[in-house]
């Protein structure tokens, strides 16, 4: 069941083809956004990977190559997957699941949760990461 939002991210993203994986088009993603989480004001870093799927689908994921910093210098450190389309706009949106790891106070109640998240790309290249808790 999807639970609390957690909070949401937003900054620019940029795109770099990469070899294809037979016919399979992939990309490689790096993000820099800030927002909060848990009401705890966020700096996030990022690169991720993205396939283009034989139905148009994308599959994403983010192998441990996420940082979160808070103001005060506290780090957490994340991976995700997810599955995403092109949009009629020529954004990109994804979703799927986030695990963070971290020993900082702020945020160590990330710890062990699955994470559900919204990432949206608009056609600007501008991304809004929203996350909710998966209560199960």
């Amino acid at each position: 069941m999807l639970g609390e939002k957690l909070g949401q991210i937003q900054g620019p993203i940029k795109m770099t083809v990469l070899p294809a994986n037979g016919s399979h088009p992939r990309f490689e993603n790096a993000y820099e956004g800030s927002g909060t989480i848990s009401g705890v004001a966020v700096n996030c870093l990022a690169t991720y990977s993205s396939e283009l799927q034989t139905d148009g689908a994308i599959y994403g994921e983010c192998p441990n190559q996420g940082v979160l910093m808070t103001q005060t210098g506290e780090i957490a450190t994340f991976r995700a997957t997810g599955i995403g389309r092109f949009t009629n706009e020529g954004g990109v949106d994804f979703g799927g699941v986030v695990y963070f790891q971290t020993s900082t106070s702020a945020l160590e109640h990330l710890n062990g949760a699955a994470v559900v998240y919204e990432f949206r790309v608009a056609p600007n290249n501008i991304a809004t990461w929203d996350l909710w808790k998966w209560e199960y």
